[in-house]
């Protein structure tokens, strides 16, 4: 690789870092929209539904979540694990769910616009 090509993926992978931080709440919350989960799976979902590009630690989750059920827009119900003692099942609260939807649609309908689409399709 070029000296230009190995400063562009240095930029690059700085920039998805700081990208990836900001966007946990949204795939966060948006996994929960529709569904209930513990954080192992909610972990693996957001690997897998980015495609493996947002990846986060458990640790991180967990923080989160506590930050969510402290405002009210996440929630969690307790069910048997598969050993050892009962798994935090989260699920969004209708608060949640309505922040979620207003957040997409001030920042996430922007994508659909045509104007948008052809700028990110060149």
């Amino acid at each position: 690789m070029s000296d230009q090509q190995d400063y562009i993926q240095e930029l690059l992978y700085t920039w998805e870092e700081t990208y990836k931080k900001g966007q946990l709440t949204f795939w966060l919350l948006l996994t929960l929209r529709d569904k209930t989960m513990y954080v192992g799976e909610i972990k693996e979902y957001i690997e897998q539904i980015t495609m493996g590009t947002v990846s986060c630690e458990e640790q991180s989750l967990y923080r989160a979540l506590r930050k969510f059920h402290k405002l009210e827009i996440v929630d969690f119900v307790l069910k048997e694990g598969n050993k050892g003692p009962d798994r935090k099942y989260y699920f969004l609260t209708p608060l949640g769910r309505k922040l979620l939807a207003e957040f997409i649609e001030r920042n996430i309908s922007v994508f659909y616009q045509s104007e948008v689409r052809e700028l990110l399709s060149d």
